[in-house]
């Protein structure tokens, strides 16, 4: 193998919607061929994100410190997020607060964000919900105008809105969210991280419990809340129609699609395919959502 020829493979397999077992070797095989021969962060990265997304957090820890230890600028928000979310078996406050503040020197605004968390939740600092609302609000004034679909518009809003409810004005509350979930399809559309999703499951719970569902226009997202509840829906893709039934069940609800069962709607969305692509990436091509 050569550089030129592992970062082929890198460029053909890194954002398919679907790996074979073999694809997936090659993939792993090529980041860590780039890793040994150029010494680049950016591949350590790369693959300590595939881990990570993949739940591997044992070996997302080891390459985020890799590329850390090599001076990547972004390393640190990585690894705030594996301390602060106990990804490995253990929260650690500290070393989140320690890598958050990191990363957010460097410009990273998402670990501006969850620096913002720690001052609401008094984790590892004292709590003090108004410099959390100060941050919340000085970031939103940034980017409320962003384009860039990975800056953190949707974490920041999902936040604000959250801010604007103990302010009494649900209505722009309501609009923070739609614009959340604006940004969040776009993002799943490429990529169905694990959590994207649940943002997008939390963000549909807080946006109807301030107000009801339309349905007579929902769409793919709409049914993290529809079904909670056992419900049959509907849907077209390609002129041809589907159905996606939920059912009560003693450990809660599971999903019936396409002659598949999934035990959590959590499951549906990571694991549906439909004509070899992720129901997520068929966001748009799904349409005419109804109750059956």
């Amino acid at each position: 193998m050569t550089i030129r020829e592992a970062e082929n493979i890198v460029e053909e397999l890194e954002y398919k919607s679907v790996l074979t077992d073999d694809e997936e070797f090659m993939l792993i095989e090529a980041f860590n061929y780039l890793i040994e021969q150029t010494k680049n962060s950016l591949w350590m990265i790369k693959l300590g994100g595939y881990y990570y997304g993949h739940k591997d957090f044992d070996l997302a820890l080891k390459y985020y410190e890799l590329a850390d230890s090599y001076g990547n600028e972004w390393a640190p928000e990585g690894l705030g997020y594996i301390w602060y979310y106990g990804r490995t078996g253990e929260k650690d406050y500290k070393k989140a607060f320690y890598y958050y503040s990191k990363a957010a020197e460097n410009g990273y605004l998402k670990s501006k964000i969850k620096v913002a968390d720690m001052y609401k939740n008094g984790y590892y600092v004292e709590q003090d919900h108004e410099k959390y609302c100060a941050i919340i609000e000085e970031i939103y004034s940034k980017i409320k105008d962003t384009n860039l679909l990975y800056d953190p518009l949707p974490e920041v809003c999902m936040r604000l809105a959250k801010i604007r409810e103990e302010q009494s004005d649900p209505e722009a509350a309501i609009d923070l969210y739609l614009h959340a979930k604006f940004f969040l399809w776009q993002r799943l559309r490429i990529d169905p991280f694990f959590g994207e999703l649940n943002m997008m499951k939390w963000l549909t719970d807080d946006l109807y419990a301030l107000t009801d569902v339309d349905y007579s226009d929902f769409d793919l997202y709409d049914l993290y809340y529809i079904l909670k509840e056992p419900v049959r829906v509907s849907f077209l893709y390609q002129g041809d129609e589907y159905i996606v039934e939920s059912e009560r069940e003693d450990e809660g609800i599971s999903i019936s699609f396409d002659g598949k069962w999934y035990r959590t709607i959590d499951d549906f969305f990571s694991k549906v395919i439909i004509d070899g692509r992720r129901i997520t990436e068929l966001y748009t091509e799904v349409y005419a959502f109804k109750r059956v």
